[in-house]
């Protein structure tokens, strides 16, 4: 095999919830993986903190690990617990708002 050639490979996380800690006052965020077609970034919110309205330049899936997020997008609200996720495409607008502290995993996807 090239070295321009890549074998496929898999990587594994566990208790992703467990890699980012909820910090008092603030929104903190840490990237767990970058493989092939996805950057997998975790945030921590404290009750009360927000992204406010931004866009993504490639599709995004959000999931909460912990707490209650509100997001904002294309005209809707959505009250997004665990076990629940939900799929942007590029570049729409969207608010992510902490009900109560909260754990999300963003799924950033890129085929490039």
């Amino acid at each position: 095999m090239s070295s321009a050639e890549h074998a496929p490979a898999m990587t594994d996380l566990d208790a992703i919830a467990d890699l980012v800690t909820i910090q008092p006052g603030a929104t903190v965020s840490r990237t767990v993986l970058t493989a092939e077609g996805v950057r997998v970034v975790l945030f921590g919110f404290d009750a009360g903190e927000q992204l406010t309205e931004h866009t993504a330049a490639m599709p995004v899936v959000l999931q909460v690990l912990e707490g209650h997020l509100r997001i904002t997008a294309d005209g809707r609200t959505v009250d997004l617990r665990p076990g629940g996720l939900i799929h942007f495409g590029t570049r729409l607008p969207h608010a992510v708002d902490a009900v109560e502290p909260s754990k999300l995993a963003l799924l950033m996807l890129d085929d490039r």
